[in-house]
């Protein structure tokens, strides 16, 4: 019996344990954390063995294959070893990919990746698909190979998740832009994460779909070095509009959810949706929560909830899309970041901004020098009072960290349900 063993036991890690064990697999999951009480639950009613707090290499180095954990850096100790005797390591996504036929609508980028694979699964639910939600966001996609069967799946993919991902192929693949992020994990070297982002039109052939923003500078370069075997849909500004709805009714406003709406409707016609079903979704969308969510209006003060800008160019595009004097809250676990994208709109749009991280040197190297009102912060509660009494009548303050949540927080939506509790108390 082929031995699988599965590192991680989040949401993919235990999706991918399931499907094993009813592939027939001998199967065993390691987690170096804590397993949360619903996936140790979830592991026992399936049979499936596991440990956590530690990873007995005994029990891990005898696998036929591993299902790594995108959070695991292919950097790690244990992965090494596993590569230096030669054990295939791959994602979840590859896995659960080999068991079904559904047809694979593939969204990355640096930005945007959440909203577009959002609007692509609720047109296609409008247009009454069987489809399903897998990869950053929704249920696991090997877990829902296991229960449920859907012809299509829309699929957000990070970087991390297409690192090990090596026969998959995309019936649809969308790549929005590509800017610097998660350098810390590539060496810091941009090309690496470059290289990681264009993974997602592997193995594509002429009657696969590549959907890429035309004007974005980095895809542009690549695409003119690089030969893929897909039909090519590019899309922007310069390029035929594809949207069956005016601009200014979009449900998703900012000039960047323009671009997130044209990408979505050329993956809807190429899947044969109807046009009216396209134009209603457009119209009807309700976004994606942590991403420029409205939260409340306190004493004549807007206060928004971007805390899934978890790089500077999301941040980026929360400014470009601000039409009032803006207090902006940002910092956390720096990545590498290059804050410099977004001083032009930082100097025309803020008066103040608050750091909030356990380390905010950087920040203060960076920006203490622009004229600003500066205030440091190193918990949520200081953050929000210090931006509440910075605020004046008409402002927004603006929750657009720019860095990952972990040094305060679980995560980007831990670090936004509690800004937006805390904001509904004042």
């Amino acid at each position: 019996m082929k031995r699988i063993v599965v590192l991680g036991a989040g949401e993919s890690g235990s999706g991918a344990a399931i499907l094993a064990k009813e592939k027939g697999f001998d199967v065993f999951v390691s987690d170096c954390g804590t397993i949360s009480e619903p996936y140790r639950a979830l592991l026992d009613q399936n049979g499936v063995a596991w440990e956590d707090g530690k990873h007995t290499e005994e029990l891990i180095l005898n696998a036929d294959e591993v299902v790594k954990s995108p959070g695991i850096p292919l950097t790690a100790p244990l992965i090494k070893r596993l590569q230096k005797q030669g054990t295939p390591i791959i994602s979840e996504i590859e896995f659960a990919a080999r068991y079904t036929h559904a047809k694979m609508i593939c969204i990355t980028g640096s930005n945007g990746k959440t909203t577009t694979t959002s609007l692509i699964y609720y047109i296609l639910k409008q247009a009454g698909l069987n489809v399903g939600l897998a990869g950053n966001i929704g249920n696991s996609l090997a877990l829902q190979v296991a229960h449920e069967d859907h012809d299509y799946y829309v699929i957000e993919l990070s970087s991390f998740q297409l690192d090990n991902m090596y026969d998959f192929r995309a019936d649809v693949a969308i790549l929005l832009n590509i800017t610097p992020d998660h350098l810390d994990r590539y060496d810091f070297k941009f090309q690496n994460y470059i290289d990681a982002k264009f993974r997602i039109a592997r193995n594509q052939t002429k009657e696969d779909s590549f959907i890429y923003w035309a004007e974005d500078p980095i895809i542009d370069r690549e695409m003119k070095k690089i030969q893929l075997g897909a039909t090519l849909y590019p899309y922007g500004f310069t390029q035929p509009n594809p949207l069956p709805v005016g601009e200014d009714e979009l449900a998703l406003k900012g000039r960047h959810n323009v671009l997130n709406s044209m990408a979505a409707t050329i993956a809807a016609n190429v899947l044969k949706i109807k046009k009216d079903v396209i134009r209603e979704s457009l119209m009807t969308f309700q976004g994606v929560p942590h991403r420029l969510q409205y939260v409340a209006t306190v004493r004549g003060v807007r206060w928004i909830n971007d805390s899934k800008a978890t790089n500077v160019n999301s941040c980026w595009y929360a400014l470009e899309s601000m039409t009032t004097p803006t207090v902006l809250i940002l910092g956390g676990k720096d990545k590498g970041n290059d804050y410099s994208e977004i001083d032009e709109l930082v100097r025309e749009k803020c008066h103040t901004l608050v750091f909030m991280g356990l380390h905010n040197e950087k920040l203060h190297e960076h920006f203490d020098h622009f004229g600003l009102n500066i205030i440091d912060t190193d918990n949520l509660h200081d953050a929000i009072q210090g931006a509440y009494h910075a605020a004046q009548e008409g402002d927004t303050v603006l929750l657009s960290p720019c860095c990952a949540s972990f040094d305060l927080f679980k995560s980007y939506e831990d670090r936004g349900e509690q800004f937006m509790a805390a904001v509904r108390e004042l």
